[in-house]
């Protein structure tokens, strides 16, 4: 204790004289929050702002976009005969098909083709060196000569013999003998003409002969090599005219198939190239396997094709439409127009109101088939009516147009079952109302677009 009374604890240490005052301390604290709040603040408003700021230009935007017409192409729908048809892959094979063997054996001499060549049926193609065969027939003609001598012989021995007989000459006994003799040389006179027979035709066997009509192909063996009969195979005949398709459709469809076969005994089908793309010949249904493939539960069919232009080559992948109906009054529009929502399938279409302004309008359609560039619609859409084949993607319900008429590609429209045909493109027109430089800058846009979409369709088709 002090002098004064005062206990040690209470006296001020040099720590305690340091200390900040614990209200001043709060104060400081207080301002440094409001500072920050208020900064954040004016952050989050300035934020606000441009957000709202951008929101308001991209309405203005868009209002002004809706108001200013919307260059498109544009084609009318078509009304004409189009085929409703199966789709399968198919696989050329030679309607027949042989391979040619030697029936005999010996030396292969110089063939009497080119490879590659068409052949008739009993066309001499090959020859087998006929000398052993054409000995063998002589000998067999000799054997017969020596054998129709000794017939001669005893017919004669038993005429004088029979006389001897009836005269009590000689014995039955030895009548039957001479008898016997002849009987043995007949039947080794009928043995000898079977062996010349046999002789005779191995030796025409000696000059090969094509059985049916057909391209010849590759040589598979050479002159001067030793022909086994029956074993080498010489060479492959095809016949391309005319020639069969086959290929598989699911269970499912074959009722229809074979209903509608019956029924009119004559289906047409279409073979296309291995894209789809090209047309190559068109043929007939022939007929369709006794059973149902368990492993891939689909059925084989068989087409046949004149090919008398050759178009298909056997062992060839193709794309076979086999056609179930052909409709004369088809609603048939480009595959371009078509257009895919929450709905299903829709098209724009373009039509004028009340003051000649061209708008378009979001239309549902029902498809019936889609086949390359070209579509057949069930309902949706009229004869005539003008859709959008390119510029859809800028369209809303209701929004103004400038239209330019689509330039369709040469193929198209011909009402075949690829659903492709001929067309041309026409000149731009412009609605009521627009002034040149409009229209002028439309056209220019339009046709900057309908040459991306040409190209476009060309690299698909490609």
């Amino acid at each position: 204790m002090s002098s004064e009374g005062t206990p040690e604890s209470h006296l001020p240490t040099i720590s305690d004289l340091h200390q900040p005052p614990v209200r001043k301390r709060s104060w400081i604290s207080i301002v440094v929050y409001l500072v920050l709040a208020i900064a954040l603040g004016l952050i989050v408003w300035r934020v606000y702002q441009n957000q709202q700021a951008t929101k308001a230009a991209a309405a203005n935007q868009a209002a002004a976009l809706l108001g200013r017409p919307v260059p498109v192409q544009v084609t009318p729908v078509e009304q004409r005969p189009m085929p409703i048809f199966l789709t399968a892959l198919g696989t050329v094979t030679p309607y027949m098909s042989v391979t040619v063997k030697a029936r005999v054996s010996g030396e292969l001499l110089p063939v009497k083709f080119t490879e590659g060549q068409q052949v008739r049926k009993g066309q001499t193609i090959m020859t087998i060196d006929p000398r052993p065969y054409k000995a063998s027939l002589d000998q067999a003609r000799g054997t017969l000569a020596h054998d129709q001598a000794l017939l001669k012989n005893a017919q004669a021995e038993f005429a004088r013999y029979k006389a001897l007989y009836a005269a009590g000459v000689v014995s039955k006994e030895t009548l039957d003998t001479d008898e016997a003799n002849q009987g043995q040389y007949m039947g080794a006179i009928q043995a000898d003409r079977a062996a010349i027979e046999t002789a005779q035709l191995q030796l025409n066997w000696c000059s090969i002969q094509s059985p049916i009509n057909g391209r010849i192909g590759l040589r598979l063996v050479d002159p001067g090599n030793i022909i086994t009969a029956n074993t080498t195979n010489l060479v492959i005949i095809n016949q391309f005219q005319p020639i069969a398709v086959y290929f598989t459709l699911p269970e499912n469809q074959l009722p229809q198939v074979l209903h509608k076969l019956i029924t009119d005994k004559r289906m047409s089908v279409v073979a296309y190239d291995r894209g789809d793309v090209q047309k190559l010949t068109d043929g007939i249904l022939m007929t369709a396997d006794n059973q149902i493939d368990t492993t891939t539960g689909t059925a084989k069919l068989k087409a046949v094709f004149d090919n008398k232009d050759q178009a298909l080559f056997p062992n060839q992948f193709v794309n076979i439409h086999l056609v179930m109906e052909n409709r004369p009054t088809a609603l048939v529009v480009p595959s371009a127009a078509i257009q895919t929502g929450l709905d299903g399938s829709y098209v724009w279409v373009v039509s004028k109101d009340a003051k000649g302004v061209q708008t378009a309008k979001r239309q549902v359609v029902t498809v019936a088939l889609a086949e390359g560039q070209v579509t057949i619609l069930d309902s949706g859409v009229q004869p005539g009516q003008s859709i959008v084949v390119d510029g859809a993607d800028r369209l809303r319900n209701g929004q103004i147009v400038l239209t330019s008429m689509a330039k369709q590609r040469s193929g198209q429209g011909t009402g075949s079952a690829s659903g492709q045909g001929t067309g041309s493109g026409a000149g731009l027109f412009t609605p009521p109302g627009t002034t040149p430089s409009q229209a002028s800058a439309a056209g220019a846009s339009a046709t900057g677009e309908g040459k991306g979409t040409g190209n476009h369709h060309n690299k698909e088709q490609q």
